[in-house]
């Protein structure tokens, strides 16, 4: 039994609830056929640079899970974000959860640049589209958490080839959860935001069939 690992985030500054968690907890909730031979892991990460260093490496450890799904908020969009890349930097302005700020050094000394994602992006747009809900393609997952949570994902499974799969999604916030300044852009529910992490998440699992 091929087993997945989906993690969320607790909140962070200017981010008092985060929805990715939600999102992951409603989906370790859900039953879906296509995943009936799938073990599915869920975990929500604090939203700091320690739990990247040390959380993250023992949920690796602990399940070794064949493919693992992130997902994060990214509250200026109104539309999922697939990621395709994660650099080896970190922010230096704003601090984590901790209000620990990293500093202007790479994350990883002896890691490249930067790393592709260990997924078929175009499959898993397609998926999250299914599901009526807007996506794009992203250029990286940003200087933050998320960015160091998937650059430290990649950058174990470039050395352990473990895990085979990994990809991240931007969630923005879903509907209702913003202030009403900000509430003129269209956005999706949170049901709508589950059935396209469910999609996703279905279409990177076929994909770990696949081998």
């Amino acid at each position: 039994m091929r087993t997945a690992l989906v993690i969320g985030f607790g909140p962070f500054p200017g981010a008092p609830r985060n929805p990715s968690a939600d999102l992951v907890c409603a989906l370790a909730r859900r039953r879906q056929p296509a995943l009936s031979d799938t073990r599915i892991v869920s975990a929500i990460l604090p939203t700091t640079y320690a739990a990247v260093e040390k959380v993250l490496p023992e949920l690796l450890r602990t399940h070794e899970p064949d493919v693992v799904l992130f997902f994060g908020l990214a509250s200026r969009t109104n539309y999922v974000r697939i990621e395709t890349r994660a650099v080896n930097a970190a922010m230096r302005m704003h601090p984590d959860a901790a209000r620990r700020v990293f500093g202007a050094r790479p994350f990883i000394s002896s890691a490249p640049a930067a790393l592709g994602v260990l997924a078929p992006v175009r499959r898993l747009l397609a998926a999250v589209r299914s599901a009526k809900v807007p996506a794009r393609l992203s250029r990286d997952a940003g200087r933050y958490i998320c960015n160091a949570s998937l650059f430290a994902t990649l950058n174990e499974a470039r050395a352990n080839n473990r895990p085979p799969l990994a990809a991240f999604i931007h969630i923005p916030a879903p509907r209702g959860r913003l202030p009403l300044v900000r509430r003129r852009r269209k956005r999706a529910s949170l049901p709508a935001l589950v059935r396209a992490g469910e999609a996703a998440l279905v279409a990177l699992v076929a994909a770990a069939r696949r081998g």
